[in-house]
């Protein structure tokens, strides 16, 4: 499909000329020197798009405790985590043009050992933001020569959710790389499992499919097994059957394996990720002992 989306056609998406978010468009090229794909889908919602503009100029751009390039450095990071060689790409190329050292893209090993001291707290809050402690906070801050300040370390973790988050709008659009970008900077979905086919795969039935419906044949099969089960067992009550459905369910579908790492995966991505099999583990399964999480009603 034609366009900066896979999902969304071309006819939809406003371009440079049309009335309603004509403004927006010119605010994100004149800052940024380009209109991107991520600001094209956007102004399908010009004042969202205008309030995503202001946030990310005044991360990127203005005044702050951090240089240009490391801010663009900590981007990178955050969006390797989620396997989003999009956003990768694109402040890679940032990185180089705000100064920064081409020696620090070979990879996280390459980059200043400061940097390097935000993997811990990048892969927690990208994949199990609930084992956050004050300790990693504090470790952070500790006195030394690879220590951050309050500002700075401020300015990194808003980074760093800002972009765990715009890798999800990136992949739940579709959102295509620009024709500049390399062609090895394509989009790939950020599932764990085996079914990395690009985004902008024509194909329904491309890997991804084939997994899925092998998923559901699986949970097939298990419920299959729970109904013999259950006719074996007396006194079994449809709600046990239900409770047991619903935990075959989420073992099954709901929660992604996160100890297979895609051996697809691109270089680009690779290089940057430290510990790269760490990801979500669900919080809430039965029969294990539940880290402490803070609820606010």
């Amino acid at each position: 499909a034609k366009g900066p989306s896979t999902f969304i056609p071309l006819g939809e998406i406003p371009q440079e000329g049309g009335e309603s978010s004509l403004h927006q468009l010119l605010e994100a090229f004149v800052s940024a020197g380009r209109v991107d794909h991520v600001a094209m889908v956007m102004g399908l919602h010009p004042q969202y798009l205008s309030s995503f503009w202001k946030t990310q100029y005044l991360l990127l751009r203005m005044d702050g405790p951090l240089p240009y390039h490391k801010r663009h450095y900590i981007a990178i990071m955050a969006a390797a985590r989620h396997r989003c060689s999009y956003l990768v790409g694109l402040h890679m190329g940032e990185f180089l043009q705000v100064g920064g050292n081409p020696a620090w893209l070979r990879g996280l090993h390459c980059a200043p050992q400061k940097l390097r001291n935000l993997n811990e707290i990048n892969k927690l809050l990208a994949h199990r933001p609930w084992l956050i402690t004050k300790e990693h906070i504090e470790a952070l801050l500790k006195p030394g020569e690879d220590s951050w300040s309050l500002a700075e370390l401020v300015q990194a973790l808003v980074l760093l959710t800002h972009y765990h988050s715009l890798a999800s709008f990136v992949f739940g659009c579709g959102i295509k790389p620009e024709e500049d970008q390399d062609a090895g900077n394509s989009c790939w979905s950020p599932s764990p499992h085996s079914d990395s086919s690009p985004a902008s795969d024509d194909s329904t039935w491309g890997s991804g499919g084939t997994d899925a419906m092998q998923e559901v044949e699986v949970l097939m099969e298990r419920m299959k097994l729970l109904q013999e089960n259950q006719r074996e067992e007396e006194g079994v009550t449809q709600e046990e059957m239900a409770t047991r459905f619903e935990l075959e369910k989420t073992e099954s579908l709901l929660v992604p394996s996160s100890d297979i790492l895609d051996p697809s995966l691109q270089s680009n991505i690779r290089c940057f990720l430290e510990d790269p099999e760490f990801g979500y583990k669900d919080f809430t399964r039965r029969g294990e002992q539940a880290p402490p999480t803070f609820r606010a009603q």
